[in-house]
């Protein structure tokens, strides 16, 4: 998912988007310690991912204090 596509979320459903992004990383490691994990650059996506919508979030609530 883009940023752009990420900003049109609302806060709830980007802490969705998050947690399930989180429990998908959480299921990547543990194929990766069993090496069951065929594709390792999907970790690095994942994890990209969860930065980039902590990133919205963050800039939301920075918005929010200055207005």
């Amino acid at each position: 998912m883009k940023v752009s596509d990420m900003r049109e979320l609302s806060h709830e459903e980007l802490q969705k988007e998050l947690s399930e992004l989180k429990s998908e990383l959480f299921k990547l490691r543990f194929q990766l310690v069993t090496n069951q994990l065929e594709n390792p650059m999907k970790l690095k996506d994942i994890k990209k991912s969860i930065a980039r919508i902590k990133t919205v979030i963050r800039e939301r609530e920075i918005k929010g204090v200055q207005a």
